[in-house]
């Protein structure tokens, strides 16, 4: 929740971490309440009027104008074309996806296969968006080196558009990248042969022997320096198509789509197979990749619904010895197809990291959100107190999130999902009017107003809606807020309005006065 277009002030991150306490009660939803629409539409109006003194650009401009993005233009739900990095370990992978983000996100260490949850970034190269596939975290396992990354490139692979092939141009071609090669070209994915390590023009000669891999004109690169990655990159760009040609789902329109997700055994599988049970179940595949992604629809309180992606649920059995990397890839690719995230957890084991982290992504991808608390029928008293603690502590975060109790098992509640998803997405989807959204920051600012900050005490000018799916709201200031008074905001925008199942963000835009003309 941070201004788009300023810097933070250097004093900003003193009052980042503190939380606002309102003091006393008040009566803000009363008032509200009390205000008719035409009102509060004419209240918009007049603070509306008076931005017209500030200094605004075009992106304010259109947003002012009522401009509006409901998530369902087509652009909008087709997905950016997919670029996996693949190569043998400690070429250089992770050191070249951090070059072209621009920003160390990707781990890097020194030892072979080292692990990372997170393995999917957004991109951007000369104003087009693309997905980077950053494949370098694998291990080694008993069965040996070559095939084990020839396993896990074929995963990654499956997922793309296009592929780089990284290739240490000092070491030269070894056993491993000739495996991979053989994987390419079954593939048939456009690939682009990347030459590293290469820091300057007498190492040119070094890559000039990757010719060799028969995979056209190697790119002599320096993931380190930075040396010759633009030229990379403009080649990437000719090779990936505008939107992703792996997308496997049309997402507009039909059932509403749900992504089943939770760690590995948790009962993903048998909930889906008793949600299944013996209705009958269409399954869609999409040709053109490895291993086709399904979708299933099912019928689930009289309608149909279409759970994306749940290929990934029943694996084939070959892709389980790359198990956290294809989950994680998996669990990312059906949020950015669904509409719903439908988190499955076992309440008789602990709470594990990976349940966070899983948690995590599908907060991060902006969907609606229901949680599933599944053998809750196996719980007894003692699990349930400490069960209770650990929600306390590592939900809280999510406690805007409809919870229902069920088993895979048996089918038990299984009725309840439906009433809860439904929430979720209707909220999701919500609008609210600007003339009602600023009577309410207007009642909120009166009751509880920004503390003043260096002799100064900023202001909210207008506020409005700039998207669903999921809500986003913008908030015009006079100066910095404060990021526990954002999230207080945030906190009674959700008591007001409802909320429940959708994250929701607050952003700001700090304007300041025209200057006036002499």
């Amino acid at each position: 929740m941070s201004d788009s277009k300023s810097a933070t002030r250097p004093d900003e991150g003193e009052f980042s971490h503190q939380e606002y306490v309102p003091t006393g009660t008040d009566h803000i939803a009363e008032r509200l309440a009390e205000i008719s629409d035409e009102d509060a539409d004419t209240r918009a109006a007049g603070l509306l009027a008076g931005l017209a003194s500030y200094e605004l650009d075009d992106e304010d401009a259109a947003l002012l104008a009522g401009g509006f993005d409901d998530g369902t233009s087509e652009d909008a739900l087709r997905q950016d074309p997919v670029l996996a990095i693949v190569g043998r370990p400690n070429v250089g992978k992770s050191t070249l996806v951090n070059r072209i983000l621009g920003r160390r996100e990707a781990v890097v260490e020194d030892t072979p296969g080292v692990t990372r949850d997170r393995v999917q970034y957004s991109a951007d190269w000369n104003g087009r968006n693309f997905t980077l596939v950053d494949t370098g975290g694998w291990e080694r396992d008993a069965k040996g080196l070559h095939q084990r990354v020839a396993e896990q490139a074929e995963i990654a692979v499956e997922m793309a558009d296009a592929v780089l092939l990284v290739v240490d141009a000092v070491v030269g071609i070894t056993a491993s990248d000739e495996a991979i090669v053989r994987m390419l070209r079954k593939s048939k994915k456009p690939v682009i042969l990347v030459g590293n390590k290469v820091d300057d023009l007498v190492q040119e000669a070094d890559a000039a022997a990757l010719w060799g891999l028969g995979l056209g004109e190697p790119h002599p690169v320096s993931a380190v320096h930075g040396r010759g990655v633009a030229d990379m990159l403009d080649r990437v760009m000719e090779v990936l198509p505008e939107f992703s040609a792996v997308a496997g789902v049309e997402r507009t329109g039909g059932p509403r789509r749900v992504a089943l997700i939770g760690r590995p055994n948790v009962g993903k599988s048998s909930l889906l197979n008793k949600l299944a049970g013996s209705e009958r179940v269409v399954v869609d595949n999409v040709a053109g990749t490895t291993r086709d992604p399904v979708d299933e629809l099912i019928e689930l309180g009289e309608r149909t619904w279409r759970f994306v992606d749940t290929a990934g649920i029943r694996r084939r059995q070959h892709m389980a010895q790359g198990a956290d990397f294809y989950a994680s890839l998996r669990t990312q690719g059906a949020l950015e197809k669904a509409e719903v995230a439908l988190v499955l957890l076992a309440v008789d084991e602990v709470m594990s990291e990976q349940d966070v982290r899983i948690l995590q992504l599908a907060i991060e991808s902006g969907r609606a959100l229901v949680l599933a608390f599944n053998k809750w029928d196996l719980l007894d008293d003692e699990r349930r107190k400490y069960l209770e603690r650990e929600i306390e502590q590592d939900l809280a975060h999510v406690e805007w999130a409809p919870r229902v109790n069920i088993s895979a098992k048996t089918g038990w509640h299984k009725e309840k999902l439906v009433p809860a998803l439904d929430l979720a997405l209707e909220n999701w989807d919500r609008r609210i009017p600007t003339g009602r959204l600023n009577a309410f920051l207007g009642e909120l600012v009166s009751e509880h107003p920004h503390p003043v900050r260096g002799g100064k005490q900023p202001r909210i000018l207008f506020g409005t809606q700039a998207s669903s799916r999921p809500p986003k709201f913008v908030l015009f200031t006079s100066g910095f807020l404060d990021a526990g008074y954002r999230r207080f905001i945030t906190r009674r925008l959700r008591e007001t309005f409802g909320f429940e199942g959708t994250p929701i963000e607050v952003s700001m835009r700090v304007r300041e006065k025209r200057s006036r003309k002499k």
